[in-house]
């Protein structure tokens, strides 16, 4: 089993930063590749960005590509999503996910772990 936790979300204004952190533990041997999701109210869940755990191969989805830059720390079992300029449109609950045996996954159906999610509001 692979436990994840995420962290740093909050309100920020339209235009700030937010760093959100991913924890994981657990069998984290199992993990190939992590990634970010995100869901406002009432829509499904949408894809962010991806990482494996090399870090070789790197997805970010068209709405925040040049805003957002996931990264992770081997070391420290983490990874991040740094989030730039941020719209309100940004607004969403967003979820980390872990997966073994994929070299990337962009749809919620590759993920077979998920954290609880950490909501961020940016206001206008």
């Amino acid at each position: 089993q692979v436990q994840l936790v995420e962290s740093g979300g909050g309100l920020v204004q339209a235009g700030g930063s937010l760093t959100l952190s991913c924890a994981a533990s657990g069998n984290i041997f199992a993990i190939n590749v992590m990634g970010w999701f995100r869901q406002a109210p009432g829509k499904e869940r949408e894809f962010v960005a991806t990482i494996s755990w090399s870090g070789t191969t790197i997805y970010v989805a068209d709405s925040v590509k040049g805003r957002f830059t996931i990264s992770r720390d081997s070391a420290k079992n983490t990874v991040y999503l740094q989030m730039n300029s941020l719209k309100p449109e940004d607004t969403a609950v967003y979820y980390c996910a872990a997966a073994g045996g994929l070299d990337t996954g962009l749809t919620a159906k590759d993920y077979a772990y998920w954290g609880r999610g950490t909501q961020v509001t940016v206001s206008s």
